[in-house]
């Protein structure tokens, strides 16, 4: 089944929580995850992830915390996701561990590469800043509004069927 971790889940509900406080003080782990009810401890983790891939910043100090490490509009959703989880593979045709056994053979490689590459442009296409539009525009209006809000009801279904 598809679906998006916890892991990517909580990245992205940070992220939109950062790009929603742009230019005040760093905000904390700690602080963002008691707004969405969050393990801090993971989310610090998370956290901690996506500074060493450069999608955000620390800031040391008494008042220190994260920010976003460039505009919410120039953060993908893709780019989140690929620094919590990894590569994304909807199927594993061929992997860091080589191609499958039948790979020769397999009559659905195709169509799953292209679901994948869809997914991947999906992703692709949804920024950081879409999902705080999303929230304001309360699931109306803007196109990326919209694939954002579809991403998040199709991960809450596929995680609900689990």
């Amino acid at each position: 089944m598809l679906r998006l971790t916890k892991k990517a889940d909580y990245g992205l509900m940070a992220l939109k929580h950062l790009a929603e406080h742009p230019g005040g003080p760093a905000q904390s782990a700690k602080d963002i995850a008691e707004a969405y009810h969050i393990p801090t401890s993971l989310l610090a983790k998370i956290l901690q992830t996506l500074m060493r891939s450069g999608v955000v910043i620390s800031h040391a100090g008494l008042h220190g915390g994260y920010s976003l490490a460039r505009p919410a509009s120039e953060i993908t959703a893709f780019e989140v996701i690929r620094s919590i989880e990894g590569p994304l593979f909807i199927a594993s045709c061929t992997t860091n561990h080589g191609d499958c056994d039948l790979l020769s053979s397999c009559t659905v490689k195709e169509p799953l590469r292209k679901l994948n590459d869809t997914i991947r442009d999906l992703l692709n296409d949804i920024r950081i800043s879409d999902l705080c539009e999303e929230s304001k525009a309360g699931g109306a209006g803007h196109a990326r509004g919209a694939q954002a809000s579809q991403l998040v009801t199709l991960n809450h279904s596929m995680s609900t069927r689990a």
